[in-house]
């Protein structure tokens, strides 16, 4: 709402009126002197509350964009790296996941399928106004240059500016810092939010495609297969971990071969690891953090389902980043815990069977979920979670003191403004 807002008041001279519904803001009339002046732009720069940028960002990212050849570039970035020496594990591997995926971002531009990264990035203003969608709202006419049908609004205007042929761009150097959740608890709210809504955008994209493709504009293999990856990973990767942990393979279904199959993918993000200065024994802690994350992915997933079928909105949850530790919902701290009494229960009875593939597989995830558990929520952090979870069930909160409606007395201007059904209400306490 609030780059909306701001967008749609660049380039006008504005004033200040009070109405029966307000304070509004209205351009201004011949002989009238403004309230306000708001500047229009070629470029517009968004930027995190908790983003910081290298002194020297809009100069070069701006001088990128003038270059000849660039004039269809509607997005330029870095995609946020994180802050060295973070004091908690959880989050130095978060940090991990983040510094790679600026990696990831790189390879994607090769292919023209990269997306804006929402913490910051210049925008051409030209390419705004082209995905802009105006609509009336009584007698206001409303500008909306951003979606918010998902709270990954900067995913969806990706495909948006796809669709008219504009381009996104990742600047090969790291030029934006972000600091990373520091618990687990403030870790759950951030990722559940980048969970939720790639499936709903995912349709959106197919659509385009079809759209492009009568235009004569296809496209290319590469940029359909990394944003369909990239909008669906978190969801059928999450359903596939899940059903790795819970099936009861055998040695048929458990082959070397399948197991051979992954090792390079698992190579390639050890080395992408160790060209960040981390370890490349990380990809194990990688794999502990994904489990101890699997419920969040997939509460995320199942609320993109929820809001494509009940056609509502999710609110946005600000990612909580304070000195005090952030409580998690019961559900996600006890998960871990149904992991490793699970995998411990498979790795007993699969040894007495000698199915020994599937054994030693169990086994490895509850050695990996237990200390996953230990280094990144702790034990105790869990159990006062459980705890607390708990008695929140059993308490039901007190209603505030209902409300009478008062109705005003009218006036004409309301009468105009609302009509005869939507007088204005107050309310006063009983």
């Amino acid at each position: 709402m609030n780059l909306n807002s701001f967008i749609g008041l660049m380039g006008h001279s504005l004033k200040r009126v009070e109405t029966s519904d307000g304070v509004i803001l209205r351009d201004v009339r011949k002989d009238e002197s403004p309230d306000f002046v708001m500047r229009d732009s070629e470029y517009v720069l968004t930027l995190d509350a908790d983003s910081m940028l290298l002194r020297d960002y809009c100069l070069r990212l701006v001088y990128q964009m003038e270059q000849p050849g660039n004039e269809r570039v509607a997005v330029i970035q870095t995609p946020y790296s994180s802050y060295r020496g973070a004091p908690t594990r959880i989050e130095r591997i978060a940090a991990a996941t983040t510094d790679i995926q600026h990696m990831l971002h790189q390879g994607m531009t090769y292919f023209d399928a990269t997306f804006w990264v929402g913490a910051n990035a210049v925008i051409r203003k030209a390419a705004l106004d082209d995905i802009c969608v105006v609509s009336t709202e009584g007698t206001r006419t409303v500008k909306t240059y951003i979606q918010d049908r998902t709270v990954i609004e900067d995913t969806e205007s990706s495909i948006d500016l796809g669709y008219f042929g504009w381009h996104l761009v990742n600047y090969p150097e790291r030029l934006s810092y972000s600091a990373t959740p520091p618990d687990f608890g403030s870790l759950v709210v951030q990722r559940r939010r980048w969970a939720n809504g790639g499936l709903l955008i995912i349709g959106k994209f197919f659509r385009i495609v079809h759209a492009r493709h009568q235009q004569g504009n296809d496209v290319k293999l590469g940029e359909w297969a990394l944003r369909v990856n990239y909008m669906a990973s978190i969801a059928w990767s999450s359903f596939g971990l899940m059903f790795l942990l819970a099936y009861p393979f055998d040695q048929r279904l458990l082959s070397p071969w399948v197991v051979l199959a992954s090792l390079p993918y698992f190579a390639t993000m050890s080395s992408d690891l160790k060209r960040n200065g981390y370890k490349r024994s990380d990809i194990f802690r990688i794999y502990g953090f994904n489990i101890v994350l699997l419920t969040v992915n997939l509460s995320g997933t199942l609320k993109s389902i929820q809001q494509g079928m009940t056609n509502t909105k999710i609110p946005f949850a600000r990612t909580p980043k304070v000195n005090n530790r952030t409580a998690s919902p019961a559900l996600y701290v006890t998960m871990p815990w149904v992991v490793i009494i699970y995998s411990c229960m498979v790795f007993y009875a699969d040894t007495f069977s000698h199915n020994w593939g599937n054994a030693v597989f169990a086994g490895f995830n509850a050695i990996v979920t237990f200390w996953a558990l230990t280094a990144y929520i702790g034990i105790w952090h869990s159990v006062q979670d459980m705890v607390v979870g708990l008695i929140r069930w059993f308490f039901v909160p007190i209603k505030e003191p209902q409300q009478e409606a008062v109705r005003k007395k009218a006036s004409w201007r309301d009468a105009l403004y609302f009509g005869d059904r939507q007088m204005i209400y107050e309310s006063r306490p009983l």
